[in-house]
């Protein structure tokens, strides 16, 4: 992340959702790095954590959101892959400290979509129908001088949000629909309920956020409405399009930028 750390941009919030390890959605771009395994998906996502503990303020929290995986493989028959746990090993590796996660209970249209043998026990197996949004805190807690705890108070949410949003479960949110093109399908984009929650969770109006996986730009659109500044990282330059898009071109002005790398 040569551009903030060149620029010394405070990186505040980092909100994110990479591609998931094991699901075959994401094979293709995991194997052309040379990611063709489930620890090497790890590693190469470890890298980016890395880097964003970097550049993120002390005090300064990551939420990702991550599903873990079920897969048939050879050699290994059926399984889960823990993908929550995983992001949780690499990230304290870095040195984040782990705070309580957040289970999101995905409505689903296929209640009754199970897996295994029926009613006849015992192979059947659980479905997976709750993804994760981690948190993780970088050093101590943040600081504020005069400046900043006014724009706390400006920042504040209600007792009813805080209520809804700092419990373990969220329940009441839908999975974003994916009705546009092939790519876009492809980068699961989010619901902007999940992201405006998180942003108004852990940051305050002004500040950055930052979303290494950038996709479609949802993290970013929602920052903007919110009174926060953002940044965002894709290796994909076929979505630069799309992320244009959801901004607006009426929104496009100089201090929206697309770098383009070689």
């Amino acid at each position: 992340m040569e551009e903030i750390k060149d620029r010394s941009i405070p990186i505040h919030l980092i909100v994110t959702s990479p591609p998931y390890p094991m699901i075959a959605m994401w094979d293709k771009q995991f194997s052309e790095l040379s990611a063709n395994s489930y620890e090497k998906m790890h590693e190469l996502l470890a890298k980016v954590w890395k880097e964003s503990y970097d550049v993120l303020v002390d005090g300064g929290l990551m939420c990702i959101n991550i599903g873990d995986a079920t897969r048939k493989n050879d050699g290994d028959g059926f399984r889960l892959y823990p993908n929550h746990a995983k992001i949780i090993e690499h990230c304290e590796k870095t040195g984040f400290t782990t705070l309580p996660y957040i289970l999101w209970k995905k409505p689903t249209n296929k209640p009754n979509a199970f897996l295994g043998s029926g009613f006849l026990p015992p192979n059947a197996y659980v479905t997976l129908d709750c993804e994760y949004i981690l948190i993780f805190r970088k050093g101590n807690l943040r600081k504020f001088d005069e400046y900043g705890k006014q724009k706390r108070r400006d920042s504040t949410y209600t007792k009813e949000e805080r209520d809804k949003w700092f419990s373990q479960i969220w329940d009441d949110i839908k999975g974003a629909k994916q009705n546009r093109s092939d790519i876009e399908r492809r980068t699961a984009a989010y619901p902007e309920e999940l992201v405006r929650r998180l942003i108004r969770m852990f940051s305050i109006k002004g500040e950055t956020v930052l979303d290494p996986f950038v996709g479609t730009g949802t993290t970013m659109k929602v920052a903007r409405e919110f009174g926060r500044n953002s940044i965002g990282y894709e290796i994909d330059n076929k979505l630069a399009n799309l992320i244009t898009q959801k901004f607006g071109q009426k929104t496009l002005n100089s201090d929206f930028e697309i770098i383009r790398r070689p």
